[in-house]
């Protein structure tokens, strides 16, 4: 089928809001002339580990770990049983990475905000002469060096996330710190960011909208450095650098990644940055036997959108017909990032589409089968493994690789949720309980 026979052949069920599951032609297709070095996944990584000590400095809650930003990986053979046709028949195997309970930021934006951040503050104290090169990170910890960063301002346009991780980490170490959000951003996101001192600026319209008026606005201030979640090379190998401790974490699990064992990855997607660096960082490590899928809300698909239509300029959910608008407000974009999009195009395997009823839905299953409570972006990727095991297109995309799904592990990446407050988590599972009693399902793959 051709690009835009394919593209025709899903808009109707996009337009309709009716979950779908899309898959890359272009898989396997060689990356773009202009693609990024993988060596900066080292880079992120050495820069990561060179700062654990100051990030143990900063917060407490990162004792435990010395300072390094990692979330366990839980195995999920309960959440497998409730919801896979085959239950525990075969010898598949089911986990969930916790980003949800990364300390500090408590998401996944954690993994980029933290290193933009750093990245940005031993630039300018290495430029300043705050540090040389080999010198202890816990120096950006000082008097000297926060009287150096208190010149400076890191700002961001942010739904939500990706500002607390930004803002929790900048004005940790003493930078002028202004977070751009949409005026529907969460109200409590909003109050414990200031309550870190950071400047909170409300933008009427969506995410896109926020970012490009946050952008404006710090390119006149001097000495600033603007987060670009559309277009940041450094959050997104922020993300990329966590692929290399999954590897470990399956290792440790007696999980093998080969051609006997391929690995899936479902992973939640707003504009792009986290799930593509994630995803970029996995294909390095382990090329055709990864398989990367995004899980974006049915108002939302950007990306599923951008890479379907084959076009070289952006293409919007507006652009179809649909409205973004979405419970799942950490991934209600619009637009995907113009850095990510032609990335995924030879390296994401596919997209399924969720409803905000499913969310609410699979925020059920989480608490019943493993007590985990997240928001309901986090549970996006719950659907996944039902999708290429059970759908038509799942099982052809299964029989064109000839993969092995008996022995395949499924990795559901779990993105959000330990720092909202206990009464909105409850709002949340009081309304997948009304779901669940009006009888609406959560496994929707045909």
């Amino acid at each position: 089928m051709s690009a835009p026979a394919q593209f025709e052949a899903i808009l109707a069920r996009l337009q309709a809001k009716t979950p779908a599951l899309w898959l890359n032609d272009r898989l396997g297709q060689p990356l773009p002339a202009t693609a990024p070095s993988t060596a900066l996944i080292l880079d992120a990584e050495a820069r990561m580990a060179r700062c654990a000590p100051l990030l143990a400095e900063l917060f407490p809650e990162l004792n435990d770990t010395g300072g390094k930003i990692e979330s366990a990986l839980m195995p999920a053979t309960p959440l497998k049983t409730a919801i896979s046709r085959d239950g525990a028949a075969d010898a598949s195997a089911w986990f969930l990475k916790r980003d949800d309970a990364l300390p500090v930021a408590g998401s996944i934006k954690a993994r980029g905000g933290f290193h933009e951040v750093l990245a940005v503050a031993e630039q300018i104290a290495l430029a300043r002469g705050v540090i040389s090169p080999d010198d202890d990170r816990r120096q950006l910890n000082t008097p000297r060096a926060r009287a150096v960063f208190a010149q400076y301002t890191v700002a961001v346009g942010s739904t939500g996330n990706l500002g607390l991780s930004i803002g929790v980490m900048a004005a940790a170490l003493g930078f002028d710190t202004v977070v751009h959000m949409s005026a529907e951003a969460k109200t409590w996101k909003k109050d414990r960011l200031r309550k870190r001192g950071v400047r909170v600026v409300e933008h009427v319209g969506d995410y896109a909208e926020a970012v490009a008026a946050g952008r404006a606005q710090a390119v006149a201030l001097p000495h600033s450095h603007f987060v670009d979640d559309e277009r940041s090379d450094l959050l997104f190998f922020g993300y990329a650098a966590s692929a290399r401790h999954l590897a470990v974490q399956l290792k440790e699990a007696g999980r093998p990644v080969d051609a006997q064992h391929p690995l899936f990855v479902y992973l939640p997607c707003g504009v792009g940055g986290a799930p593509g660096g994630i995803t970029y960082g996995l294909k390095a490590l382990f090329g055709e036997h990864v398989h990367c899928v995004f899980a974006e809300p049915v108002a939302s698909p950007c990306m599923l959108v951008q890479l379907a239509s084959h076009s070289d300029s952006p293409v919007t959910v507006y652009d179809i017909g649909l409205d973004n608008k979405t419970d799942a407000d950490g991934l209600a974009v619009g637009e995907a990032s113009h850095l990510v999009a032609p990335l995924m195009a030879s390296q994401l395997s596919g997209v399924f589409t969720v409803s905000d009823a499913e969310l609410f839905l699979h925020l059920r299953l989480l608490r019943s089968s493993l007590g985990v409570l997240v928001e309901p972006s986090a549970a996006a990727g719950i659907g996944g493994p039902r999708w290429m095991c059970d759908s038509p297109e799942g099982q052809a995309y299964v029989r064109r690789h000839a993969l092995d799904m008996n022995h395949a592990t499924h990795v559901i990446w779990s993105t959000g949720g330990s720092l909202v407050p206990p009464e909105e988590l409850k709002a949340f599972h009081d309304h997948a309980d009304e779901l669940a009693q009006r009888g609406e399902s959560a496994l929707q793959t045909s």
